[in-house]
């Protein structure tokens, strides 16, 4: 029954003391905001720590919750603004470039991603054309400037409605539009230099990530 319920009528539960509500809460949006924080950042094992972090700040902040907005842009702001956070505290290991290492390892592992992108679209013995394409899509949204690569991510990973992303990046919703526009022009324009043309190039098609 419980799931059929809107987000913010399980956030009262959970702020009447239902932990069963919080429950389906996480069980519902743990997927998608992870997804978020893992194409955001990078790194996989990152975004792990930031989606518990992120679920204990709701829980932190249920005291004080209001629905002045939905539910799920309230939740998207904290990952995002932890996010950010976090960034910032590693700017020095922040880089869009294809020559970084992916995800920033601190113990070395990892590929630069300038060859992680050529060993995808090399042989037949990487698979087929989707496997490539996605790898090729990760690699040019990590050249995307940020503020790009959080509206492209939040609209086509997450389904976030501009209107809302607009409320979530703090910025007037034509500003969202265009970064929008700006990251597809982008993608397509850096797809297109790794050499992936025509229908892949003009549709990149996200793939979901399981935590």
């Amino acid at each position: 029954m419980q799931q059929a319920l809107a987000d913010e009528v399980l956030m009262r539960a959970f702020q009447a003391g239902d932990a069963r509500a919080f429950e389906a809460l996480v069980q519902r949006h743990r997927t998608p905001v992870f997804n978020f924080l893992a194409r955001l950042l990078g790194d996989r094992a990152k975004a792990e720590d930031l989606l518990q972090e992120t679920w204990l700040k709701v829980i932190r902040s249920a005291p004080s919750y209001e629905k002045k907005a939905k539910f799920t842009t309230w939740l998207y702001t904290i990952a995002r603004n932890l996010c950010v956070d976090a960034s910032r505290r590693e700017r020095h290991r922040a880089t869009t470039s294809l020559d970084a290492v992916a995800g920033g390892r601190a113990d070395g592992e990892g590929a630069p991603l300038g060859e992680r992108v050529a060993d995808a679209a090399a042989g037949p013995e990487r698979g087929a054309h989707g496997g490539q394409l996605r790898a090729s899509i990760e690699a040019a949204l990590a050249r995307l400037p940020d503020e790009q690569r959080e509206v492209f991510i939040l609209r086509e990973y997450a389904g976030v409605p501009f209107n809302e992303i607009a409320v979530v990046t703090g910025v007037p919703m034509n500003t969202v539009k265009s970064r929008m526009r700006y990251a597809l022009e982008g993608l397509r324009r850096t797809l297109t230099e790794l050499g992936i043309e025509g229908d892949m190039a003009d549709e990149p098609s996200p793939k979901a990530v399981t935590p």
